[in-house]
């Protein structure tokens, strides 16, 4: 049986007539609290793995929800037809924990347009990306001319700790020719992009300890060092003057082949006016192929608890991004070292790891990324997509190529540079949505005749 050949005008109709039904479903999607992390009610996550399973069964996938120790994920698998390849395509169902509820304009799990964006949390990351999923799908009906593997992970904003056991478990089922992780994002709104550098991830804590106990500032301050302090020195050692990463032993590269305009990044990083940028080289660079180390967070009394008393042990939670090419675990020897070495007035330091991720890059060569392209191109009207980096981390990605070492591993994405994933107000473009449900059809359509070819 030969699988029926879809024009891009064909798919063009079948996107624009199940958009608004596929827009419902997302809106759906998102009023579900679905978050992974401690400390919140998980059987919303449970409602959310159930409601993307009963989506995927409407598609007549086979579907089950599956899990190894951790937060429901969601498997569907139609075979291809013969000769045709499989592809996989991946998302998440959990979402961010809110934050600061009145940072929100609106309810952060009532989805609500404005100025045509969808706000809410999880209307970007990642449930937009599940959408473009389905509505590819749907365009298609019973004619899909490729085999297909939707595995739709719940708890990748956690870590996904679990992930790697289910890999490992479902190995057979998950295998697959070509790889599409809707987990990224665009260039810009308007122009489309392949995601093929991520940076790496190590979090850590430092506690440095200068005493037994809280002493009287006035009767010992001036000849006992406090923790605060200690720490303050510390955490000033890990740039330089023009804000590069001052770790010894951490890799960085220069390989952008675009920038940001100076503007453009102030504005979507709400840079204050005469707060300048730290680092040195390219935009692009900085953000994407070096490293990056950030203070994340202070253990301390508050200011207006705050006794006249000498601290004698404080607490930070660093992290850093690592450029790809790096290894964590290096970089976490490195940075351990550089704390102890640079320790002031002999203070006692302990460094714990929290976490770590590995950075990967992606060789987007050969016909697969020929083919992603060509969809961009058209979903796009004619506009070239940008191959770019990002300067945050899906440690997992290296996870997929380790274990399918054959497949092509596309990294797309329904998020554009205003979206403010994890933030408060995180939105989609949905006129870029349209675009990305559109050049995944396309995408699939495009994968399906290479594989005739081959």
């Amino acid at each position: 049986m030969t699988a029926t050949i879809f024009t891009e005008s064909e798919l063009r109709t079948a996107i624009a007539r199940e958009l608004p039904g596929v827009r419902a479903d997302l809106e759906r999607l998102v009023r579900i609290p679905g978050i992974a992390f401690d400390g919140f009610d998980h059987s919303h996550v449970e409602r959310s793995a159930e409601a993307v399973a009963e989506l995927l069964r409407e598609l007549r996938l086979d579907v089950k929800i599956v899990r190894a120790g951790g937060q429901p994920a969601v498997l569907g698998r139609r075979a291809a037809p013969p000769g045709a390849p499989t592809v996989l395509l991946y998302a998440h169902h959990d979402v961010q924990p809110v934050g600061d509820a009145s940072l929100w304009e609106s309810e952060p799990f009532e989805p609500t347009e404005r100025d045509g964006r969808l706000y809410g949390r999880g209307a970007a990351d990642d449930k937009a990306g599940i959408l473009a999923h389905i509505a590819a799908l749907r365009a298609f009906g019973d004619d899909l001319p490729v085999g297909v593997v939707l595995f739709i992970e719940g708890e990748e904003e956690y870590g996904s700790d679990s992930l790697e056991q289910l890999l490992a478990d479902h190995r057979d089922e998950l295998a697959a020719d070509v790889i599409v992780i809707a987990d990224s994002g665009n260039w810009d709104v308007g122009v489309p992009a392949l995601t093929t550098s991520l940076r790496g991830i190590v979090n850590c804590f430092v506690e440095v300890r200068t005493g037994q106990h809280a002493i009287h500032s006035g009767m010992f301050g001036g000849a006992v060092p406090d923790s605060l302090t200690v720490l303050s020195r510390l955490l000033a050692t890990l740039h330089d003057d023009a804000g590069d990463v001052a770790v010894e032993g951490l890799v960085a590269r220069s390989a952008a082949t675009v920038d940001y305009p100076e503007e453009r990044l102030r504005a979507e990083a709400g840079l204050l006016d005469g707060v300048s940028f730290i680092g040195t080289g390219r935009l692009t660079d900085r953000i994407w192929h070096k490293p990056a180390l950030a203070v994340l967070g202070i253990d301390a009394p508050p200011t207006n608890a705050a006794p006249n008393a000498l601290v004698p042990a404080a607490k930070a939670k660093l992290s850093i991004r690592l450029a790809p090419g790096d290894d964590p675990k290096n970089a976490y020897a490195a940075l351990r070292a550089h704390l102890e070495r640079h320790a002031p007035w002999g203070a006692q330091v302990t460094v714990t790891l929290e976490h770590d991720g590995a950075p990967c890059v992606i060789d987007a060569s050969g016909p697969m990324f020929d083919a992603a392209r060509s969809a961009f191109r058209m979903a796009w009207d004619g506009t070239d997509p940008v191959d770019m980096g990002v300067g945050g981390s899906i440690p997992f990605i290296a996870t997929f190529q380790e274990m399918f070492p054959n497949a092509a591993i596309l990294v797309t994405g329904v998020e554009d540079p205003h979206a403010r994933a994890h933030g408060p107000n995180e939105s989609l473009h949905l006129g870029e949505f349209a675009r990305v449900c559109l050049a995944e059809a396309l995408l699939l359509a495009n994968v399906a005749q290479v594989g005739v070819r081959s």
